[in-house]
C-alpha cells in the first residue's frame, strides 16, 4: 500500500509540475504533437482509402476470377500486340463453361454499355446498362430495397425487365414511392421496373459502375438491344465452391474447359485471361505501403525533434528541482517515488501531445475530400497513444535517473 500512495503522490507531484509551467509545457508537447500528426494522420488516409477501394472491389466479386480477353495489367510490360490477337471471349465460351464446370459455385455472363439515357416521359438520366445471366447475385452484391430480383424464366427468355439503381428511380420517378410494376426507355425500348436497389452512394473508386446509376437487364435482353449480336465480347465470371481451398484448381479447370473448346493444341499458348480482383487488393496494398512507410519517416523525424525537446525540458526541470529532491530525500523518499515524479512527467508531456494530434486527426475526418469518408479508427488512437508513451518513457528516463540518484546532502546544498 505504501507503494502504491508513493506512485501516486508521484503522479500528482508530476501533475502539478506541468501545470505551474504551462508555457514551457504547451511548447515541449508540440513536436510530439507533430509527429503524432503526422503519422497518425497518414494511417487513417491510407486506412480510409484502402477500406473505399476493398468495397469497391467487392462489386465486382469475392473469391472469384474473371475469364477475359485482356488480362489486368498492374505493373511490368504489357504485351497488348499479343492480347490484341487473342478472340473475344463470348456468350458461347460461357455455356460451354456453365455447362461443364464440377468445380464452380456459379457461373456468370455480363456485358456493360455506357453513354445511354434512361428516360420517363421528361425525365432523363445517363445510365450504365449491364447485362447478366441469372447467378450473378451469387458473385456480387445485389441488394434489392423495393421490389425483387430476376427469376430465371425471366432470364432465359430474355424479357424486358429491370433492376435499377436508386438515384435512377429518385430521377425517373420523382414523385412516386412506388416505381415498382412502371415501365421506362432507353432507345426507344420500353423495359418495365421489377426491382430498385439500396442506395449506396459515389465511391470513390467506382470499379465496376456507381450502382445507383445502373440498370440491371437479363444478359439475352441487353444482347439484343445493345450488342447486336450474342457473341459479342462478354466477362465471364466463376465462383468458386466454399467448401474448396483457393482457386487453383478452379483456375486449372477453366484453362482446361476453355483450351478444349477452341480447340488448342498442347504446344499452343492459352488466348485467354484469367483475372483476380486479389491481385488489384495486392496492387493497392503494395502501394499504400510505401505511402505508410513515407508517413513513419516524416513523423518519426517530428517525434525525434519533440522527444530531444521533453528530454531537455525534463533535465531543466530536475536542475530547478535539485533542493526539493534533496528535502524528499532526506525526509525518506525513496529512489523510485523521485525518479517517477520525472518520468511520469515525460510521459505526461508526450501523452498530452499525442492526445492533441489525434485530436487534430479527428478534426481532419469532418473534412470532406470529395466522396472520401476519413474515419479514425480505434486501431489507430491506439498506436498513437502507444507511440507517445513510448517517447515519453524514452525521454524521460535519463533525467529521471540522473534525480533518482542524486545524493540529498549535496542537493540541498545546490543552487
Amino acid at each position: 500500500m505504501k507503494f502504491f500512495r508513493q506512485t501516486f503522490e508521484s503522479l500528482r507531484f508530476a501533475w502539478q509540475a506541468l501545470r505551474s509551467n504551462l508555457l514551457r509545457t504547451t511548447l515541449s508537447l508540440l513536436g510530439v504533437t507533430v509527429g503524432i500528426f503526422a503519422i497518425i494522420g497518414v494511417f487513417t488516409i491510407v486506412d480510409s482509402l484502402e477500406r473505399s477501394i476493398r468495397q469497391s472491389l467487392a462489386t465486382i466479386g469475392t473469391d472469384v476470377v474473371y475469364v477475359q480477353k485482356w488480362p489486368w495489367n498492374f505493373g511490368g510490360e504489357f504485351q497488348w500486340w499479343k492480347y490484341f490477337q487473342w478472340p473475344e471471349t463470348s456468350y458461347s465460351d460461357y455455356k460451354f463453361l456453365a455447362e461443364r464446370m464440377e468445380g464452380a459455385e456459379a457461373v456468370v455472363a455480363m456485358g456493360f454499355k455506357g453513354g445511354l439515357t434512361a428516360k420517363n416521359g421528361n425525365n432523363s438520366m445517363d445510365a450504365l446498362i449491364q447485362g447478366m445471366t441469372y447467378d450473378f447475385n451469387k458473385v456480387s452484391d445485389v441488394e434489392i430495397e423495393k421490389g425483387r430480383y430476376f427469376t430465371p424464366q425471366e432470364i432465359d427468355a430474355g424479357r424486358s425487365v429491370a433492376i435499377i439503381g436508386a438515384e435512377i428511380a429518385e430521377t425517373l420517378f420523382p414523385n412516386d414511392p412506388e416505381p415498382i410494376g412502371k415501365s421506362f426507355k432507353i432507345k426507344g425500348l420500353n423495359y418495365s421496373v421489377i426491382g430498385v436497389q439500396k442506395k449506396k452512394g459515389k465511391g470513390l473508386f467506382d470499379i465496376a459502375g456507381n450502382p445507383d446509376t445502373k440498370v440491371l437487364l437479363p444478359f439475352l435482353t441487353f444482347a439484343k438491344s445493345f450488342q447486336n449480336r450474342i457473341n459479342s465480347s462478354v466477362s465471364i465470371v466463376v465462383k468458386g465452391k466454399p467448401e474448396d481451398d483457393g482457386l487453383v484448381e478452379l483456375e486449372a479447370e477453366i484453362v482446361g474447359l476453355l483450351r478444349t473448346k477452341r480447340g488448342l493444341k498442347p504446344s499452343q499458348t492459352t488466348n485467354f485471361s484469367i483475372n483476380r480482383p486479389e491481385a488489384a487488393t495486392k496492387a493497392v496494398s503494395s502501394l499504400f505501403g510505401v505511402i505508410t512507410l513515407v508517413g513513419w519517416v516524416i513523423g518519426s523525424f517530428s517525434i525525434l525533434v519533440g522527444g530531444f525537446g521533453i528530454a531537455n525540458i525534463m533535465f531543466v526541470s530536475v536542475k530547478e528541482r535539485t533542493n526539493l529532491i534533496g528535502i524528499q530525500k532526506s525526509l525518506g523518499a525513496k529512489n523510485y517515488f523521485i525518479l517517477f515524479q520525472f518520468l511520469f512527467e515525460a510521459i505526461f508531456l508526450s501523452l498530452i501531445g499525442g492526445m492533441v494530434g489525434i485530436g487534430l486527426v479527428y478534426l481532419m475526418s469532418f473534412i470532406q475530400l470529395g466522396t472520401l469518408e476519413i474515419v479514425l479508427s480505434p486501431k489507430n488512437i491506439i498506436l498513437g497513444l502507444s507511440v507517445s508513451s513510448i517517447i515519453g518513457v524514452l525521454a524521460g528516463i535519463v533525467p529521471a535517473f540522473g534525480a533518482a540518484r542524486m545524493d540529498p546532502v549535496e542537493a540541498i546544498r545546490a543552487k
